[in-house]
């Protein structure tokens, strides 16, 4: 079972997550990146450009999902770095600095509300992140264009592709592909038509729609909806 609340943190999302069954799970696209909890260790969630399968393991999951291009700094390595990947903290801190936060996370008793205190604690040591970061997600989250988001924020073509890879783990134009899929799926799960749904985001029809859904899912969308 999935459950998730906002975070202390300002724009994450504190979740965990106990499946349900034998099958693996999907994770979708969405921009974000994530520090994990399973087992008694810590992972990093890089951006994804497609479906992440999970694997079939009963054993429960924690996280927190930070907003797209805040993790870089909390983290200190560069989204492009993680893209499609999970990987051990300790692959990316020294070990013992690694190791010394997964005892406090699992010390608490409740690895979700470690995760969160980790979080707080490493924003509270690194400085705010780029307030030009969060102005390109929310440009290209709204359908704005690429290129009238880079008008628009005083930034060349280059800057914005560069600032973009770093920060989010790809260009804007990926970007805001994915977060595109996620405008659609919210729409379509609360019950819109997926013509009117593919009207209502930026797609040329429902079965651009399905299209991009596919190949960034893996699924149709009637197969992630149902």
């Amino acid at each position: 079972m999935y459950a998730e609340r906002a975070s202390r943190l300002a724009g994450a999302v504190v979740w965990t997550n106990t499946p349900a069954g034998p099958r693996p799970g999907r994770v979708l696209p969405d921009g974000c990146m994530d520090l994990l909890w399973h087992d008694g260790r810590l992972l990093v969630a890089g951006p994804d450009t497609r479906a992440h399968l999970t694997e079939a393991s009963p054993a429960p999951w924690a996280g927190v999902r930070f907003p797209p291009g805040t993790a870089p700094a909390l983290l200190g390595v560069p989204a492009v770095e993680l893209r499609d990947r999970r990987v051990d903290l300790t692959d990316l801190w020294p070990a013992a600095r690694a190791r010394r936060l997964a005892a406090l996370v699992n010390a608490t008793g409740d690895p979700a509300e470690g995760l969160e205190r980790a979080a707080l604690s490493r924003a509270a040591e690194t400085a705010p992140p780029d307030p030009l970061l969060r102005r390109i997600a929310a440009a290209l989250d709204a359908g704005r264009p690429v290129a009238a988001t880079a008008d628009e924020l005083g930034v060349g073509a280059r800057l914005l592709h560069r600032r973009s890879v770093a920060a989010f783990g790809y260009g804007p134009k990926t970007l805001a592909r994915v977060l595109r899929l996620q405008r659609a799926l919210a729409l379509a799960r609360a019950g819109t038509p997926l013509a009117e749904t593919a009207a209502r985001t930026g797609f040329a029809d429902q079965a651009h729609l399905t299209r991009d859904v596919r190949e960034l899912t893996g699924v149709t969308p009637g197969e992630l909806l149902g």
